[in-house]
């Protein structure tokens, strides 16, 4: 039986990642949690960290582990913080670090890294990003993200213990938290949307496709000392997306047809310049290397993913008064 340590076992992908694993009889599961949590406890043995930073001592939870699959992580920082970047490369490439050579000196074999599709940049105008393309993050958030990932493969240089790094680009499910969960209120709410002749391309990965290939990586030999950006293996454009989740809600959604020229001016002018790269920018991936390398494919399409995130929502959603 192998022994795998998970921490972020109570975030979206984690909490997801834990209860998969958990089904598994291959796997012994310890989840890293920030508290005590008596819903985890009652599933698998839990390691109550009390902080996650760069002084946090993991030698109880890393005993006779052997794969770490490290989701935990600062995904946001309030507008108010003045110290954003500090924030994020505590979190997120100092505890990130911290931990791995405190698993590389414990004896684990592999270590793998959820990291993201923000190292290599912000949107695609041409080709599509693969593990080749030259990073370039855009944030705080992608530069501690890039920065772990630098300093994991020198780990994996100098020592025995395999590191696998996996590059999401926006994951997505009914529950989803972030900007995929206003994009689902804001289409049931049945408004019309702006996107009419929005025709970009974005990738996207489903949840249950994240956690697919996290499996896969787990054993497969070929991963080790890799990095994989990995994808639903289709792009749509905000137009198809937003009308794939009305499908799944059961409603025709009204698109305006606005010049995506005007967009763009109105999302200067209203400081959201972000916010429309994520809607009508592409962001394309060349996910070709999950499947050459490590055989993956997704078992759940796009379309059918999209359309029962819209369904799952509304069964979800506080109801309308």
């Amino acid at each position: 039986m192998k022994k795998i340590l998970l921490t972020g076992a109570s975030g979206f992908v984690g909490s997801e990642l834990l209860g998969q694993l958990i089904k598994n009889s291959n796997y012994h599961i310890v989840a890293a949690s920030r508290s005590a949590n008596s819903i985890l406890e009652k599933s698998c043995q839990v390691f109550t960290l009390g902080s996650f930073n760069s002084h946090t001592s993991w030698c109880k939870a890393l005993a006779d582990v052997d794969c770490v699959i490290h989701t935990a992580g600062r995904a946001h920082v309030l507008k108010k913080e003045p110290n954003a970047f500090e924030l994020f490369k505590e979190s997120n490439t100092d505890a990130t670090l911290n931990l791995a050579r405190q698993a590389e000196a414990s004896g684990v074999k592999r270590f793998i890294f959820i990291s993201s599709i923000g190292v290599n940049g912000a949107h695609t105008p041409d080709q599509p990003f693969s593990e080749s393309s030259t990073p370039a993050p855009h944030t705080a958030y992608a530069i501690s993200k890039m920065n772990a990932e630098i300093g994991l493969l020198q780990i994996a240089e100098r020592s025995k213990m395999e590191v696998v790094i996996i590059r999401p680009p926006l994951i997505y499910a009914a529950h989803a938290p972030g900007n995929f969960r206003r994009l689902l209120m804001i289409v049931r709410s049945g408004i019309p949307l702006p996107f009419g002749r929005i025709n970009n391309s974005r990738s996207m990965i489903a949840l249950e496709n994240l956690i697919d290939f996290i499996f896969r990586c787990i054993d497969h030999p070929a991963a080790a000392n890799q990095a994989f950006l990995v994808s639903d293996g289709q792009s749509f454009s905000t137009k198809e997306l937003v009308t794939l989740l009305a499908k799944g809600m059961g409603r025709k959604l009204p698109l305006v047809p606005i010049p995506p020229a005007c967009l763009k001016g109105i999302a200067r002018l209203l400081g959201r310049q972000a916010l429309h790269t994520q809607l009508c920018e592409s962001l394309k991936i060349d996910a070709s290397k999950s499947k050459d390398l490590l055989g993956w494919n997704p078992p759940v399409t796009a379309e059918a993913a999209l359309e029962n995130a819209g369904k799952k929502y509304l069964a979800i959603a506080p109801k309308k008064r």
